[in-house]
C-alpha cells in the first residue's frame, strides 16, 4: 500500500510537517505557485468575461512531473498551501495539473505548525474553496488588466521598466486627490488658552480653557465652530483680551471633580497590515523582512529539544 502525499509551498514547511506525521506520509513542496498566466502575453480575454488563460510558469515543469510521479503512487493526496487566497489558489492549480481524482483529493488547513493543528486538520480535511480561488483569480486578473495597461504609460511620462501595481496605482491616485484637497484648503488661525495653577498644596497642574459666556471653545475652526452655542478664537488680539480677563481672576476655585471607572481593551490580534506598521515603527524593518521573518516564525523554527517548531499561526490575513 502507497504512502499518503501531502503537498506543500515550502521544503521548510515539509520539513516540520514529516516530523509530525510519520512514516505513512510523504511531503514535498510545490515550491509556490505552478500555474500563472503567460509572462509576454495579456493572457486575459477581454471579450469573453475576463477569462484567464493559464500555463505552468517557466521552470516549474521538473516540480510538476515529480508531484505527479507521487500523487500516481499514493493512497490519498492532501494539498496543503496557505490557508489564504493564493494558497487556495495553488491546490486548485494542483489538483488540474496532477489530475487527482476526488474521491482521493482533501484540502487542509494548518492555521500554524504544531503538532497538534497539523493532526487535527489532518483528520478533519475539507474540500476545495471555489469561492476562495475565484477571489485570487479576479486579484490577478486585475493585476494583469492594471500592470499590461498603465504601466506603458509610466514608460512614457515617468521612465521606462516601472511596473503600475493593482494596490499602488490606485492608492497613488488617492494621494494625488488628497493633496489636491490640501492645496486648496484655505487655512484659518484658531488659539487656545492654557492656565498654569497651584494647589494649596503647591502641586502644578493645567487647566484649559473650556467655554466663555456659556458657550463652548472649540479647539479648531470647523464646521462645530459656526453652532450657535459654540466659538474659536480668531486671532492673537482676540486670545490676548482673554487672557488678560482671566488674569483679573482671584481665585480660580475647582467646582467639580468628576471620577471615572474606564474600561480599556487590550490591542486586536495582528493581521497583516498591523504586524507590519509596528515592526516598521519598532524595529524600522521593511514589508518584505517583516514577511520574511513571520513566514520563518510560522513554517517552524528549530528549537532545542524540540526540534522544529511553528511558534505563530498564519501571518497573511485580512
Amino acid at each position: 500500500m502507497g504512502k499518503n502525499l501531502v503537498i506543500v509551498e515550502s521544503p521548510a514547511k515539509a520539513k516540520t510537517l514529516t516530523k509530525y506525521l510519520g512514516k505513512d506520509y510523504e511531503v514535498k513542496a510545490s515550491m509556490g505557485h505552478i500555474i500563472d498566466l503567460p509572462e509576454k502575453q495579456l493572457g486575459v480575454d477581454l471579450e469573453h468575461e475576463f477569462k484567464p488563460t493559464y500555463e505552468i510558469i517557466r521552470g516549474k515543469n521538473k516540480v510538476v512531473n515529480e508531484l505527479k510521479r507521487a500523487a500516481r503512487a499514493a493512497e490519498q493526496v492532501y494539498l496543503a498551501p496557505d490557508p489564504d487566497r493564493e494558497g487556495e489558489a495553488i491546490a486548485w492549480h494542483l489538483a488540474g495539473a496532477l489530475g487527482i481524482s476526488e474521491d482521493r483529493l482533501h484540502r487542509v488547513l494548518f492555521n500554524e505548525i504544531t503538532r497538534d493543528a497539523v493532526l487535527g486538520a489532518m483528520a478533519a480535511p475539507e474540500q476545495l474553496n471555489r469561492n476562495l480561488f475565484e477571489a485570487q483569480q479576479a486579484r490577478r486578473v486585475l493585476d494583469r488588466l492594471v500592470g499590461y495597461k498603465i504601466s506603458p504609460l509610466l514608460w512614457k511620462v515617468v521612465r521606462g521598466g516601472l511596473s503600475a501595481g493593482r494596490v499602488q496605482s490606485v492608492a497613488v491616485r488617492m494621494v494625488c486627490e488628497r493633496e489636491k484637497e490640501i492645496q486648496a484648503y484655505v487655512k484659518k488661525e484658531y488659539w487656545s488658552i492654557v492656565a498654569e495653577l497651584l494647589t494649596p498644596a503647591a502641586e502644578k497642574f493645567s487647566a484649559r480653557l473650556w467655554s466663555v459666556d456659556e458657550k463652548r471653545l472649540v479647539t479648531r475652526p470647523d464646521t462645530e465652530a459656526e453652532r450657535k452655542d459654540r466659538f474659536w478664537i480668531r486671532d492673537k488680539s482676540a486670545a490676548e483680551q482673554i487672557a488678560e480677563e482671566l488674569r483679573g481672576i482671584s481665585p480660580y476655585n475647582v467646582t467639580a471633580v468628576e471620577r471615572k471607572e474606564k474600561k480599556r481593551n487590550p490591542s486586536p490580534p495582528y493581521i497583516t497590515s498591523t504586524m507590519q506598521r509596528d515592526a516598521a515603527g519598532r524595529y524600522g524593518w521593511p514589508a518584505r523582512k517583516t514577511m520574511q521573518v513571520a513566514q520563518a516564525l510560522y513554517e517552524g523554527v528549530e528549537i532545542g529539544g524540540e526540534g522544529s517548531v511553528g511558534l505563530i499561526t498564519y501571518m497573511r490575513t485580512d
